[in-house]
């Protein structure tokens, strides 16, 4: 086996320590007994029990939830939809048209389905958040779901409808539960990406509309008090774990592609 370098191992470090380091601060300052983050004074978890005392940030967690959970419903359906259509049919327009949402800049995204709220004089509020998460939800759903087709066994399918299943009937008994685990994995990544979320939701809520992020960074306009610090900290550990059960439900979305059957 091949030594590793010690200046390979230094810049790995180095990169790990400026990835991650802020976060463990984040996490470490939200037990600091002191309004202010400049030293450390002593371990409480009065912010914490202070946070879930807050009306107003309870209420802005209630609606990130609603919409991350709206939001990822209808986007692993649409988005199952058009993973398999991307897997089974080679159409030109069609890859552009889900991967679009994915590749176009947040910003310009929020821009453009704020001007695009306007134009049809919809009231801004949790339903145009919810209706903006859905569409970028859905390219990352389909891609999910693509590599699991990908991986999957057509000739199953075709085994069904020869025994005399129709085509909702293959779908339903063999297709489905073998990309199950691809349509969970990317239902956790939509309500992942739409519960953390600022960018999209700050252009297309409206002026009485507040999520966690929104209400996260009204907050710091002020100071970064160790509450912030908390419920920094409660939504990374949210976000993190969705993570990890997403990679467990479909491993195989990790692994080459020479380990699908052919």
């Amino acid at each position: 086996m091949r030594s590793r370098s010690p200046l390979l191992v230094a810049v790995a470090l180095a990169v790990y320590a400026f990835l991650y380091l802020p976060l463990a601060i984040v996490v470490v300052y939200s037990f600091n007994d002191s309004r202010l983050n400049a030293e450390w004074v002593g371990f409480t978890l009065d912010w914490y029990r202070k946070l879930f005392a807050d009306d107003d940030m309870l209420a802005a967690a209630r609606n990130s939830l609603v919409i991350g959970l709206v939001a990822s419903l209808v986007a692993t359906v649409l988005g199952t939809m058009a993973g398999i259509a991307l897997h089974r049919y080679r159409l030109r327009l069609l890859p552009l048209l889900v991967f679009a949402p994915i590749a176009i800049p947040e910003i310009l995204m929020g821009v453009s389905l704020l001007i695009f709220f306007v134009l049809l004089n919809f009231t801004l509020g949790l339903v145009s958040v919810a209706i903006a998460h859905i569409a970028f939800c859905i390219g990352f759903v389909a891609i999910v779901v693509r590599a699991r087709m990908a991986g999957m066994d057509e000739a199953l399918v075709e085994a069904a409808r020869d025994c005399g299943a129709t085509p909702w009937q293959a779908f339903r008994h063999v297709t489905l539960p073998l990309i199950m685990p691809g349509v969970i994995a990317g239902a956790l990544m939509a309500f992942t990406l739409s519960i953390d979320d600022f960018v999209i939701t700050f252009f297309t809520a409206g002026a009485g509309t507040v999520t966690l992020p929104l209400q996260i960074y009204s907050m710091i306009k002020i100071a970064v008090t160790p509450e912030v610090n908390a419920v920094s900290t409660l939504l990374m550990l949210l976000t993190l774990l969705l993570i990890v059960v997403a990679s467990r439900l479909s491993p195989s979305l990790l692994r080459s592609q020479e380990e699908a059957p052919t």
